[in-house]
């Protein structure tokens, strides 16, 4: 699988995020200072720019999923969900990600590097990871109304 992660800063957070993301097989495209070749005064490492990036990573099939930090989480998800066919879940817990995937069928996490320790990391990757987009008629009509929405504006 291959994801695409960023974030607005580099910290312990992100970097167990690397790890664990690739622990389980993944393949990472990194944006922001998460690049390697990232530098401090970089534009790009702003994080609506992150978010946006790492969305259409997602939007345009370079990566299955997106991860999405900053401090709060919240910029981060509400620029990802932006781009259109994005479903951004700002997750705090495990059950949020586990709902998030049955019944808004997301497809990118956006977590808080503020809130965020790595048991609950982990915690949140394991839902996330093994809790499959749900199939419920419901409440895949009400994902496909996100799209009209879209198409709408």
């Amino acid at each position: 699988m291959r994801i695409a992660v960023g974030a607005d800063e580099r910290n312990h957070l992100t970097d167990f995020l690397i790890e664990a993301l690739r622990a389980r097989g993944c393949e990472l495209l990194l944006f922001g200072p998460l690049r390697d070749e990232a530098r401090d005064d970089d534009p790009e490492n702003l994080w609506p720019r992150v978010a946006h990036r790492v969305a259409m990573a997602v939007a345009d099939d370079l990566a299955d999923e997106g991860v999405v930090c900053c401090w709060t989480g919240t910029g981060v998800s509400i620029a990802a969900n932006k781009v259109p066919g994005i479903r951004a879940a700002l997750c705090h817990d495990a059950e949020t990600a586990r709902g998030a995937r049955l019944w808004n069928r997301a497809n990118v996490l956006a977590l808080s590097l503020r809130l965020t320790s790595e048991p609950v990391a982990k915690e949140i990757l394991d839902a996330w990871f093994d809790t499959p987009l749900g199939e419920d008629p419901v409440d895949v009509a009400c994902v496909d109304y996100l799209s009209e929405i879209e198409a709408s504006r």
